[in-house]
């Protein structure tokens, strides 16, 4: 039985891609006969693939009876260009992990949230334990002060009004007016550090990146006692934020 049913399922799946190719050319939607006519499918199948696609929102039906590509399917395009610009710079990212043995990070700010998008390390070069997620730990990471640092006074007034400044380690700056003292005046500007404030024995350096318009950060981890070696790593990082954000905002 089990063997009937593969031929069976790899057609189903072929003729409704053949109906989302043929939907797809038609912006204001095409009624079923026409799709049932341009894909050669008996029209009772085009019916029957048409439901299951509209149940599963990758199909929307019209008021008029004319079919539409879906928001699910916009949703799959949008997440599979995501993919693809990360595939593009993670070779960046890899070579900037390589060079200063430290594990790389890439951040986005996304619906008013601070949100990891990529992490390359290895062997030699760990990633910190994420034992609280950057969506609740901007104030105590570099790469979320990094984001902060750039957001608009309104924006930034935004995310501190909706995000309680946790104390994660005794370094931890829990003091709003003191944190936004530090953004102003970081030393490494446009680089910001992070020391120790979100996990004792570890310290990292983040700088501001951009995807189009979407502001995020490139950074980095080192154990503590590699802080020495600070403004040497943020020389490093500043030309590979610039590359990232290049490859980021091409067209694909």
């Amino acid at each position: 039985m089990g063997g009937g049913e593969g031929p069976t399922l790899i057609g189903s799946v072929q003729r409704a891609f053949r109906l989302l190719e043929a939907m797809s050319a038609h912006e204001n939607g095409a009624p079923a006969k026409q799709l049932a006519r341009e894909t050669g499918l008996p029209l009772a199948t085009a019916y029957h693939l048409l439901r299951t696609l509209v149940h599963d929102g990758y199909v929307r039906k019209l008021d008029d009876g004319g079919f539409i590509l879906g928001e699910r399917l916009q949703t799959l395009h949008t997440t599979g260009r995501g993919q693809a610009l990360l595939s593009r710079i993670r070779p960046t990212l890899a070579a900037l992990r390589d060079e200063l043995s430290s594990a790389a990070y890439l951040t986005f700010y996304e619906e008013g949230e601070i949100r990891v998008a990529e992490i390359v390390d290895g062997p030699r070069a760990p990633r910190v334990d994420l034992w609280v997620g950057f969506e609740d730990a901007g104030h105590a990471t570099a790469l979320g002060k990094s984001v902060l640092r750039e957001l608009d006074e309104e924006a930034r007034k935004d995310y501190l009004s909706r995000h309680q400044l946790a104390d994660l380690t005794p370094r931890t700056i829990t003091d709003r007016p003191e944190l936004l003292r530090r953004l102003e005046s970081a030393p490494l500007a446009p680089a910001v550090t992070d020391m120790e404030e979100y996990a004792l024995g570890t310290v990292c350096v983040a700088v501001p990146v951009y995807s189009g318009n979407t502001l995020g950060s490139l950074g980095v981890s080192l154990r503590a006692d590699r802080r020495s070696r600070l403004e040497e790593v943020t020389a490093r990082l500043i030309p590979t934020a610039n590359r990232v954000t290049r490859g980021l905002s091409l067209t694909i």
